[in-house]
């Protein structure tokens, strides 16, 4: 078995031994919460879409599609040495220009989706374009474009397009299938096999473009470039590479991708937008972060774990509200979601033991 072999089966193993831990974790709660009914609402999370199927099974691809696209924001970024915690705003902006092309604009769902990953990528070529010229480190202005996209998203709902977007009676955005169904993007055939609304191809745009990201990063001199430029900025520049353009370039395409989750979701019919009280950010561009690193921003390995994590939160959705609160499920996630922070600290302590046993056999 090669290096690179050895290391993806490394990897692998250590997201395992992180999923495994957080459900015994999440086990243990339910367990000290109500003893006699941990193991019902244990086997429900397990189960996740299947424990309702095929609804059930629906509501994770749907959910799926867009942590996909912001799990890949997030692992692109990371790939090219930067951290972008902005894609909850970029999906935010990219969300925006979904709905005002749809509704406003009449534009069918592939333009609407264009739209909302142009904002989302100009969304995020700000903080690189700070990052680059000004050396700002692109967490902190991301942060503070996460909150200045998500109250001017608000603002314009809200008031600048009182009526011809907002709907007094939902307090929401109108729903896509009443005002423009030529936005909704297409089912396949999906919504009657799994009995949804909102089960759509959008599941096989975001898988494809997981391929084609996966293509750029190791297969083209682009991808190589970008790469450099996150392992040693200096000695990319030392050999000819436009570090600063790559940097912009980099925080694009992170936003561009964020956008297009963003898209994806509300033009598949999923939700409307309620400015009234949207006070906090999608929790599906924050959730981009723990999906890339339970990846080790590898993008074909950011599908796996968007399934999964979109898997736990279906089946947690499911638990006895008579036992556990709904709550309960968010703090379950929240777990899982924090230990795939330690992704790398697991596959360095194998490695260590690996390495430790091979010294001792050479040394016999």
């Amino acid at each position: 078995m090669n290096e690179k072999a050895k290391d993806a089966m490394l990897s692998i193993g250590a997201s395992l031994v992180c999923i495994i831990i957080g459900l015994a974790v999440g086990f243990l709660i339910l367990l000290c919460i109500n003893s006699e009914n941990a193991w019902d609402g244990f086997s429900r999370i397990i189960q996740g879409g299947f424990y309702l199927k095929p609804k059930g099974i629906g509501s994770e691809i749907t959910q799926a599609a867009p942590l996909i696209m912001t799990g890949l924001s997030v692992a692109f970024a990371f790939k090219t040495g930067l951290f972008n915690i902005g894609a909850a705003g970029q999906y935010t902006v990219g969300i925006f220009g979904a709905l005002y092309s749809a509704i406003i604009l009449g534009l069918p769902w592939y333009v609407c989706l264009l739209v909302a990953m142009l904002l989302g990528a100009l969304w995020g070529a700000v903080p690189g374009i700070f990052k680059a010229y000004f050396n700002v480190n692109e967490v902190i202005t991301s942060i503070m474009f996460n909150w200045i996209g998500l109250y001017l998203v608000n603002e314009l709902l809200y008031t600048g397009f009182d009526g011809a977007m907002y709907d007094q009676k939902t307090t929401r955005t109108y729903k896509l299938s009443s005002v423009a169904a030529q936005a909704l993007i297409p089912d396949g055939g999906l919504n009657a096999i799994f009995k949804t609304r909102s089960t759509t191809i959008a599941i096989f745009i975001a898988i494809v473009i997981a391929i084609i990201m996966y293509i750029i990063l190791n297969k083209t001199t682009f991808g190589y470039e970008l790469k450099a430029c996150g392992f040693n900025k200096d000695a990319a520049k030392y050999a000819g590479i436009n570090e600063k353009r790559n940097v912009i370039l980099s925080m694009t395409i992170a936003g561009a991708l964020a956008g297009i989750g963003a898209g994806l979701y509300f033009l598949s019919g999923a939700s409307e937008w309620n400015p009234q009280v949207a006070t906090a950010l999608p929790a599906i561009g924050f959730n981009g972060i723990p999906v890339a690193l339970l990846a080790m921003s590898n993008p074909l390995g950011v599908v796996f774990s968007a399934l999964f994590v979109a898997h736990i939160s279906v089946g947690g959705a499911y638990l006895p509200t008579k036992y556990f609160q709904p709550e309960i499920a968010d703090l379950i996630v929240a777990v899982i979601i924090y230990l795939c922070a330690f992704v790398m600290l697991f596959k360095s302590v194998v490695l260590g033991c690996f390495q430790r046993k091979k010294a001792d056999k050479g040394g016999k």
